[in-house]
């Protein structure tokens, strides 16, 4: 199934405001100009294989163990929360988990 391929730019722009807050983004922001991660925009593709189209609500950026984590919350598309946490670096799943109902 071919998917619509939304421009740079917008992607970018439509993923920036669903960081959690300016620390996130400022963190993300220099980790990614130091080659420590990668985009975002590269981390949601990988997580919207995993799970599919599904909706982004929120994303938190930490630095935990060592390492930069990326932690997606969003809704499934049959509608269920789901909580996935990837490796900032590489993309790989570190976890997932129903997201939380508040």
């Amino acid at each position: 199934m071919m998917r619509p391929l939304l421009s740079l730019p917008l992607l970018i722009t439509l993923a920036l405001p669903a960081l959690a807050d300016a620390d996130d983004h400022d963190r993300a922001r220099n980790a990614l100009e130091r080659g420590q991660i990668l985009p975002l925009t590269d981390i949601l593709t990988i997580a919207r294989d995993r799970i599919g189209d599904g909706r982004l609500i929120e994303v938190e950026f930490e630095y935990h163990e060592g390492r930069y984590i990326y932690e997606l919350e969003m809704i499934t598309p049959d509608g269920r929360m789901m909580e996935l946490e990837l490796d900032a670096a590489t993309g790989t799943e570190i976890g997932a988990h129903p997201g939380r109902d508040d």
